[in-house]
């Protein structure tokens, strides 16, 4: 299968929802389901990879190491989550050409201090808006393709508001970067300012967390605002966590599988979702 141009899917007024991923299983039921994107959220990463909030622990390898087995077993285009870019500029230039070299279509850098936060979260901080400069600059000097798109992510709504979050985009996009995210818009009316300053210019993303600080909308709504990339980064979490809770409940009180069968896969269910029979049947070409 030859992977979507996610530069070129970009430029078509329909957006591109992606919904987030934290390893090669979802990302193979994800592609199965027929999305164009998927999002390599790092907040999932640390809520699965380490069983701990999204507060900066996860690093570049951790990262890297997701990305790459995903974009081992999916054709689908992945956007990824690079977070602060793990340092200074120059290690910013070590991890977009690292995630390039894995296979990311799209690496999103933000402007938080290290260590960051979710977006979501109270309490965030920003880097001075020209070191930031510097950090996009060297991203964009540092990928070898010019199809791997960087997006430049600020986190300034919370910390200084809105006008000074749109003149760090406005500083951002200078600096050559595809695409913008403008995290934790508050109100509708904070996303039609945005949209209304950028999305002629420069594809939008929307974040959509379920009870976090941006009102939650379809990708149909939010791209008639003018937003070309809609993400929902930890809804997949979200739902497996509820659904591991009530599968391990029922698991230690009834000490069987049986009342949950129905909601489950089989064995062979499984093995046809992650292509069992096609592996084997490779595998006897080499017998």
């Amino acid at each position: 299968m030859t992977r979507l141009n996610l530069k070129k899917r970009l430029a078509q007024p329909s957006p591109l929802l992606a919904p987030g991923v934290y390893d090669a299983l979802s990302a193979l039921v994800a592609q199965q389901a027929g999305f164009e994107a998927l999002y390599l959220s790092g907040a999932s990463i640390a809520y699965t990879m380490l069983g701990r909030s999204d507060v900066g622990l996860t690093s570049y390898a951790e990262v890297q190491q997701a990305l790459s087995h995903i974009t081992e077993r999916v054709d689908t285009p992945v956007i990824v989550d690079a977070d602060t870019g793990f340092g200074n500029a120059l290690n910013v230039m070590r991890t977009v050409q690292g995630f390039e070299r894995a296979g990311a279509a799209m690496i999103q850098l933000e402007d938080q201090t290290f260590p960051k936060r979710c977006g979501h979260l109270d309490g965030k901080s920003v880097i001075a808006t020209q070191e930031m400069v510097g950090k996009l600059k060297a991203a964009v000097d540092a990928r070898r393709s010019a199809s791997t798109l960087i997006l430049a992510r600020t986190d300034a709504v919370a910390t200084e508001g809105l006008e000074s979050a749109l003149e760090r985009a406005e500083r951002y996009l200078e600096c050559g970067v595809d695409a913008l995210f403008i995290e934790a818009l508050r109100t509708p009316e904070q996303m039609d300012a945005a949209c209304g300053r950028f999305a002629s210019r420069v594809p939008l993303l929307a974040n959509m967390v379920e009870g976090g600080k941006t009102p939650v909308q379809s990708a149909s709504q939010l791209g008639q605002r003018g937003f070309r990339i809609v993400i929902f980064p930890g809804g997949t979490v979200r739902a497996v966590t509820h659904t591991l809770q009530a599968y391990y409940g029922s698991l230690h009180q009834n000490q069987t599988t049986e009342p949950w069968q129905s909601q489950m896969l089989d064995f062979d269910g499984l093995n046809e979702v992650i292509g069992t029979p096609q592996l084997l049947e490779t595998g006897k070409r080499y017998e």
